[in-house]
């Protein structure tokens, strides 16, 4: 799914605000603490309540694992000037339903309604597209849970229509909504954001400078 350029740790995003990053250990306490929060665990599938931090370490290995494989990137989202300091998680793997493309991300409460998902997505979404070979990407978010139904629609997504999804952490089927972006259509929106078309930019650097203070 993602060629040899994201495989090593030292792959990084950069946004106008934001590093984005391979998780390391030492953001353990941070996972537990912002993603084990109930308002941000309970619109997820995977994440439970409460967040133990067993839990959160293996998530990590797991992420770090799949990035090296090229069957996913899961990236830590920090603010820029701050690379240690996670306040979410972006990242694109297989749908465990389909085995397509799917996205997901979650950030912090003391992060929301800073634009800050939207901008780590759209980075995400870039690479993908940039890097990779595939041409569509689904996404899905809980009925309940219009602020990520934003943020996709902010990204490009389409509306697909609602169903039953399988939440594990949740234990049980419940409402989403279904959502696909494809290359064509994040192409055209990258050239429309160049005549304003597209309010935030699209804009974004790739950087792979090595960082001292890698956990292992």
């Amino acid at each position: 799914m993602f060629p040899d350029l994201t495989r090593d740790d030292v792959f990084r995003l950069e946004t106008r605000s934001l590093w984005l990053r391979w998780a390391r250990l030492a953001d353990t306490q941070a996972i537990v603490r912002l993603a084990g929060e109930k308002a941000v665990a309970e619109m997820t599938a995977r994440i439970p309540h409460p967040y133990h931090p067993d839990d959160a370490e293996r998530f990590i290995f797991q992420s770090r694992r799949s990035n090296a494989d090229g069957q996913g990137l899961q990236l830590a989202i920090t603010p820029k000037g701050k690379p240690n300091s996670l306040i979410g998680m972006v990242g694109i793997g297989p749908s465990p339903e389909t085995g397509k493309p799917d996205l997901g991300y979650w950030l912090g409460t003391p992060y929301w309604g800073k634009g800050y998902a939207t901008e780590a997505t759209r980075a995400l979404i870039d690479a993908f597209f940039a890097y990779g070979e595939e041409d569509e990407i689904t996404a899905c978010a809980r009925v309940i849970n219009p602020g990520s139904r934003r943020v996709l629609e902010k990204c490009g997504f389409a509306y697909q229509g609602a169903g039953l999804s399988e939440l594990p952490a949740r234990c049980g089927l419940y409402p989403v909504d279904h959502f696909r972006l494809d290359r064509r259509t994040w192409e055209s929106l990258k050239a429309w954001g160049q005549t304003g078309f597209v309010r935030e930019p699209l804009s974004m650097e790739v950087e792979v400078e090595r960082e001292m203070s890698l956990a292992s």
